[in-house]
C-alpha cells in the first residue's frame, strides 16, 4: 500500500531546475542520460520518488520504521545523481516545505545513503579485473 503520492510533474520540474545549476562534468553526464526515456523513468521511480517518500515519511515515522525503510531502499548513486538529489534532502525550491520538519538526524541518514556504495565516475575502470602482484612481477630463475 502506498501511503504517500507526490506529483510526478513537480518532482521532474525540481530535478530539471537542479540540472541547470549542476557543475560542468555532472551536468553533461546527467543531461545525456536524462534525455533517454528508460533512464528518466527508472531514475524517477527507483531513486527520486523513494527519496521524496522517505523525506515525507521521515517526519512522522518512529526511528525503527524509518531505519527499516532506508535499509530496504537498495540503490547505487553516481556522482551526478547525488548532486541532483542532494537539494531534495537539504531543502531547495519546490520541495522546501516538505523538508521543514525533517529531523536533522534523518536528513543526515538520507545524505549518507546518497554517498554510500556510490560507483566511481569511471565504472569501467573499476570493473576491470586487477592482476595479482605475483603475476605482475617477472620471476628471475
Amino acid at each position: 500500500m502506498k501511503l504517500f503520492s507526490f506529483p510526478l510533474a513537480s518532482l521532474e520540474k525540481a530535478i530539471h531546475k537542479r540540472v541547470l545549476t549542476l557543475p560542468s562534468p555532472h551536468r553533461e553526464w546527467f543531461t545525456e542520460r536524462w534525455a533517454q526515456k528508460p533512464y528518466k523513468k527508472a531514475f524517477v521511480e527507483n531513486k527520486a520518488m523513494p527519496l521524496v517518500t522517505l523525506v515525507a515519511k521521515g517526519k512522522t515515522l518512529d526511528d525503527a520504521a524509518f531505519a527499516e525503510l532506508l535499509q530496504e531502499w537498495e540503490v547505487t548513486f553516481y556522482d551526478a545523481e547525488e548532486e541532483v538529489l542532494r537539494p531534495l534532502i537539504q531543502g531547495d525550491g519546490l520541495l522546501q516545505l516538505m523538508q521543514k520538519n525533517l529531523p536533522p538526524a534523518r536528513a543526515e541518514a538520507l545524505l549518507a545513503k546518497l554517498t554510500q556504495r556510490r560507483l566511481p565516475a569511471d565504472a569501467t575502470a573499476a570493473s576491470a579485473p586487477t592482476p595479482s602482484p605475483q603475476a605482475a612481477e617477472p620471476t628471475i630463475d
